[in-house]
């Protein structure tokens, strides 16, 4: 049952407890003190809603950013993740298998700003070997949700 709980709170974080123990076919108390204890136990971390920036019109500037990093002796991958994590810049932070260690995204107000994390903050963190940036473009998909309002679904060409 927890898992089809989080199932329906992934899709929408704002179900009623009613509505989730409707679909789960359980009680309202019981799926409460499911939803509890998934808070308690630091399973479920927060509430999010997806937002499409490109109608708001204050436009923050995201970007991914592979970081290359040489690994502590006593720490690993771990200390280096955690400093960066601080950083107010710093939105998601993934350990990667691949060609670089870590990803980021990040967001600021300008090109520059961004840059700015890069070259005066992120460069500079004994270990970080490399960076490469990438900045977002255009968002199609967040969380499960599409970006593009009943645009028609056109089925990919294979050729022989």
């Amino acid at each position: 049952m927890k898992n089809n709980i989080l199932r329906l709170l992934r899709k929408n974080a704002r179900l009623s407890v009613e509505n989730i123990a409707e679909q789960v076919s359980s009680d309202v108390a019981t799926v409460q003190k499911i939803i509890s204890e998934l808070e308690d136990e630091n399973v479920i971390r927060g509430y999010q809603a997806v937002i499409d920036e490109s109608k708001l019109s204050e436009l923050q500037v995201k970007a991914i950013i592979e970081v290359h990093i040489q690994p502590q002796r006593d720490g690993g991958f771990d200390n280096i993740a955690r400093r960066l994590a601080n950083f107010a810049e710093v939105n998601s932070l993934y350990l990667v298998s691949g060609g670089y260690d870590l990803q980021l995204e990040v967001q600021g107000e300008s090109l520059q700003e961004v840059a700015g994390f890069v070259s005066s903050k992120l460069a500079t963190i004994e270990g970080v070997t490399a960076t490469a940036t990438h900045f977002i473009l255009k968002k199609y998909k967040e969380a499960g949700r599409l970006f593009e309002d009943g645009a028609e679904y056109e089925r990919l060409k294979v050729s022989p």
